[in-house]
């Protein structure tokens, strides 16, 4: 295979490769793991996890001087305007620390804690999304992540100080026809005769910050040789080494100050020292350096909410139709009860698995993934609620408000700006399907050589007997639980309050019920489940509201009873997660309902029957404007014949 193509990789290669570049041990307690095996481990999350004092001391402090910054410093209709985040506002960023928020102060960084990481970018980003971004990209799975976990103390040495100060680092693994299926990456990285370095040749795609980034993290793919493993392997690459190009500079639906481009490499020679981990480990790393880095898009989510909120709250009280303000009309009413009862939830999601990542005594891979899962999709669909409750005035820009004398609020900027979410660092279809993989892990362990087609009959009865061990003491089990005791967690029942203790029983049945579903289709459709994605994905949606209501409840108590509550507040949380959790319980009715009577299988159907032709003639009457490019652009690898627009902005 010439260096640099595509390869030619089966669905069982992909998926072994997937598999291989997955955490394979479960060395901490999980309770979104616990809570998909039927487990309703409410002792892992509640009482709720505290920052420490010292921790709250410096976040508080830093998130004062970042408000004031925010506040005065950053324009965001200029940015939205001129598609550009000004160099100036960047440097104001890295003077003030923002750059080097989660690297350790030994490397010249703040080292905030997660939560108040989090936090920092809820409130970055209600100030423009773009510079949310940048600043996520740059730290969240940029150079410091992957260094922090696996780089090796000469490389924290070399860059670390440089990303908390004066460098902008990029993450490049996306490629032209290289998406969610990394297993085709076609970057090579192809080791020096003399055995010091790597030669990188390839294109990447859609390099947030690659634009303007001073240091990347590129992974490709080394050839296996004579005292090389091989495999997709992940390096940190200076962005100004000969053989780089920035060919081009992408734009978009929305965040028009995103940094994003087209990267080119040829012949870049990589020192073998700028190797991150061995050979083989690109995936494992990406995916580890992710089980927090995902957290960073539903802090954004949850703090778009809340501004989301606040607009709601003041224009529904300012416009009058019928002789009311419309808040006063049940159809406006129910849109801004979803969108202060869905922000709570979300700021509670956000809060609970940051601050378990920074006890660090759980393994939080599928609540991160749940959470950027949920805040993505619940984030839209706030976003949209707030547009349609503006009306004419939502779908109307800022500027154009501004400009006929009225407030200027960026709604449709904002759902613009909102809908990447659901694309970004793991679509919604590949979340399901990787929350879904951990969620069924468990089974796998005991009993997935059973629907391993290559598996011999020695290999099957090892498994039907492991099988057969788990089984009868888990399934037992899902029969009875704490959801049928009236009286369980009546300490989320206080007197004068909403009553909380009946939303948990709920979700302890619900998580029994989520198992038992989960078992049954096992055994129905075995190896074919994980073709099953419609049922996949609702299992793990599903999973997702019932943490959610999970996390809601949790909060609501830590408000009423933490250090400093205000008992007006804690009634008024108690209240909220009551309704989210009555909300949430009519979704996770309907999916439940829909686990078995849907129409996934007329629409496959219905699909390849679209794909063979057979409605074209539904397609005609319209004008196609799309042009008669190719869908994807040619990325054979070479020397580039675009010219460079690459900018620094040291």
């Amino acid at each position: 295979m010439p260096e640099g193509s595509v390869p030619k990789i089966t669905e069982r290669e992909a998926r072994r490769v997937a598999e291989e570049a997955r955490e394979q041990d479960w060395r901490k307690p999980s309770f979104a793991k616990e809570l998909f095996l039927g487990r309703f481990r409410l002792d892992l999350i509640h009482p709720h996890p505290l920052p420490g004092a010292e921790s709250v001391r410096v976040g508080e402090a830093f998130l004062a001087r970042l408000r004031e910054f925010c506040e005065t410093g950053i324009d965001g209709r200029l940015i939205e305007r001129e598609a550009r985040i000004p160099d100036e506002l960047v440097k104001g960023l890295q003077e003030l620390g923002v750059f080097g928020m989660k690297i350790d102060t030994e490397y010249q960084g703040l080292g905030l804690s997660q939560l108040y990481y989090n936090r920092a970018l809820a409130l970055i980003g209600s100030a423009s999304p773009a510079i949310g971004a940048l600043v996520s990209a740059h730290q969240s799975i940029g150079v410091p992540q992957p260094l922090k976990l696996f780089g090796t103390a000469e490389q924290k040495q070399r860059f670390l100080p440089r990303c908390a100060r004066t460098d902008i680092s990029a993450f490049l693994l996306t490629e032209p026809d290289v998406g969610s299926d990394p297993a085709r990456l076609a970057t090579a990285a192809v080791p020096t005769d003399s055995g010091d370095g790597y030669l990188l040749d390839g294109v990447k795609l859609w390099t947030t910050n690659g634009v303007v980034a001073d240091l990347l993290v590129v992974m490709a793919r080394v050839p296996r040789s004579a005292g090389h493993r091989g495999g997709i392997t992940a390096f940190v690459v200076e962005a100004d080494s000969p053989g780089i190009t920035v060919e081009h500079r992408n734009a978009f639906m929305g965040l028009r100050g995103l940094e994003n481009g087209v990267t080119r490499f040829h012949q870049v020679l990589v020192p073998a020292a700028n190797r991150i981990g061995e050979e083989g480990a690109g995936l494992r790393i990406a995916l580890t350096t992710l089980n927090t880095g995902r957290l960073s898009l539903p802090a954004m989510c949850a703090g778009t909410g809340k501004w989301c909120l606040k607009i709601a709250r003041e224009w529904t009280a300012a416009r009058e139709q019928w002789g009311r303000p419309i808040a006063g009309h049940e159809a406006v009413a129910a849109k801004v009860s979803f969108i202060a009862a869905t922000t709570f939830a979300l700021e509670a999601v956000l809060d609970l698995s940051s601050q378990m990542a920074d006890e660090d005594r759980n393994d939080i891979r599928i609540e991160a993934a749940l959470a950027k899962l949920y805040g993505s999709e619940m984030g839209w669909r706030i976003a949209d609620e707030l547009v349609q409750i503006r009306g004419g005035r939502g779908y109307e820009t800022a500027d154009s408000l501004a400009a006929r004398g009225e407030r200027a609020v960026p709604a449709e900027q904002v759902l613009r700006d909102m809908r990447i979410n659901r694309i970004f660092e793991g679509s919604t279809e590949i979340m399901h399907l990787l929350i879904a993989r951990e969620a069924v892990d468990a089974h796998l362990k005991v009993a997935g050589e059973l629907i391993e087609p290559d598996a011999g009959l020695r290999r099957k009865g090892r498994a039907a007997a492991r099988a057969g061990v788990f089984y009868a003491g888990w399934l037992p089990g899902l029969a009875t639980g704490a959801g049928q005791l009236p009286t369980s967690y009546r300490e989320f029942h206080p007197s004068g309050h909403a009553d909380l203790s009946v939303r948990l029983r709920f979700v302890e049945r619900g998580s029994r019920r989520l198992a038992r579903s989960t078992f049954y289709a096992m055994s129905r459709w075995q190896g074919r489940l994980e073709t099953k994605q419609g049922f996949l994905g609702r299992i793990v949606d599903i999973g997702a509201e019932l943490f959610a209501m999970s996390a809601a409840c949790v909060r609501a108590e830590l408000l009423r009873t933490g250090a400093g509550a205000d008992p007006e507040q804690g009634r008024a949380a108690y209240r909220l997660a009551d309704l989210f959790c009555r909300q949430a319980q009519l979704r996770v009715d309907e999916l439940f309902d829909r686990l078995w009577r849907n129409t996934d299988d007329l629409d496959n159907r219905v699909a390849q029957e679209v794909l063979a032709g057979r409605y074209s003639w539904l397609e005609q009457g319209v004008i196609d404007p799309s042009g008669d490019g190719p869908w994807i652009a040619d990325a054979s690898p070479g020397p580039s014949q675009q010219p460079d627009v690459h900018r620094s902005v040291r």
